[in-house]
């Protein structure tokens, strides 16, 4: 048996975490064990379709294999260190990963559908000025494991509501986590396990142009870039990766990404910040950028955390700069808020991250 740090976790009693393991190991698995390997294809649908983390329960292996599965593996989610639920049902679970760090995983639920938006990374080192998880400094990539665990334990705690749509917009840069953020996208979309469609996984990044033009190729999701800024001189400031990667290689990564999505759309996000970037100059520049391109634009009115620094938009600024989109052509929504009264909102999630690594920025990005 092939055996990746990066896919298998052991557990405690050094038991085998099977959550996540990519179908062609896990086949490997159970070859490894005297079994044949549809095997995989058989747990793979009790633990992502149905939801059934008990191996005793799974009814369709033998009695043998399924005690065998017990010694020796296991399917295990984090631990909730405490849940809040705000007054418009979004629910948060803060998630112990370890070694003094925890994560947070949000759930949103819309009459039409439901959406988790999950964490990749125990703080960020990104280092955006207006987000609250970067404010936590960074320790350590979540492995595939407990990322994939965010989403059973979520469903799990929802049921009888369900997932419709993941986003990887929770604490971390998704593409700074790559090689285990793919996998689990890639589980998200396979038929034998939660089987979403590619317009329903949708990966956030602040801007890594290489992972951008490599995710083009091994697992073409839904895209969604934290633009929040139209000019260079304004963006490096707000987003500090854009002194590696400047507006106009993103937008040239982008437009490339966009050639092989089937909704040929990609989302930039663009938090509004009083005063900062929220005028008739700054919406003129962005229409610049973004007319007849396939984008759309979700403003997104800033979520206060302690010691931020910035301010809401008001609301008049808000609707002038939509507006604005609007009249260009380009296609804009704004964003309601959602579970802000528990800090679930965009840019208020923060964990608790010990053990923070301060590094060069071209470092973080290593």
């Amino acid at each position: 048996m092939s055996a990746n740090p990066l896919s298998i976790e052991c557990v405690s009693g050094g038991k085998l975490n099977l959550f996540g393991l990519p179908p062609e190991q896990l086949a490997e698995f159970f070859v490894s064990l005297g079994e044949k390997p549809y095997r995989a294809r058989q747990i793979m649908r009790w633990v992502y379709q149905r939801g059934v983390l008990d191996f005793g329960a799974m009814t369709d292996l033998s009695l043998k294999l399924r005690e065998r599965l017990a010694e020796i593996a296991e399917l295990a989610t984090p631990r909730v260190i405490r849940e809040q639920r705000s007054a418009d049902g979004t629910r948060k679970w803060l998630l112990d990963v370890g070694a003094g760090q925890a994560v947070e995983t949000v759930f949103i639920p819309e009459p039409n559908r439901g959406t988790l938006c999950i964490s990749s990374q125990a703080g960020c080192a990104l280092d955006c000025a207006f987000c609250a998880t970067g404010r936590q400094g960074f320790n350590r990539n979540l492995t595939i494991a407990e990322i994939v665990g965010q989403i059973a334990l979520a469903r799990r705690e929802i049921a009888p509501l369900e997932i419709t749509n993941v986003v990887f917009m929770g604490m971390g840069e998704p593409l700074a986590n790559y090689r285990n953020v793919v996998p689990v996208a890639k589980l998200l979309l396979n038929d034998l396990a939660f089987g979403l469609s590619r317009r329903r996984v949708t990966i956030s990044t602040a801007g890594l142009v290489p992972q951008i033009l490599k995710l083009a190729v091994d697992c073409n999701t839904a895209l969604a870039v934290s633009l929040h800024a139209p000019t260079d001189e304004l963006r490096d400031r707000l987003v500090p990766i854009n002194r590696v990667h400047p507006i106009a290689e993103l937008l040239d990564a982008c437009w490339r990404y966009a050639e092989g999505l089937a909704s040929r759309q990609i989302t930039f996000e663009y938090v509004l910040l009083d005063g900062v970037n929220d005028g008739p100059a700054e919406a003129r520049e962005l229409v610049r950028l973004l007319r007849n391109r396939p984008a759309k634009v979700n403003l997104i009115p800033f979520n206060p955390f302690p010691d931020a620094g910035f301010e809401c938009s008001t609301p008049e600024a808000i609707d002038r700069f939509w507006q604005t989109l609007r009249s260009a052509g380009i296609v804009a929504t704004i964003r309601r808020p959602r579970g802000d009264d528990i800090a679930a909102a965009c840019g208020q999630l923060a964990g608790r991250v010990s053990d923070r690594r301060r590094v060069r920025l071209a470092e973080k990005l290593g």
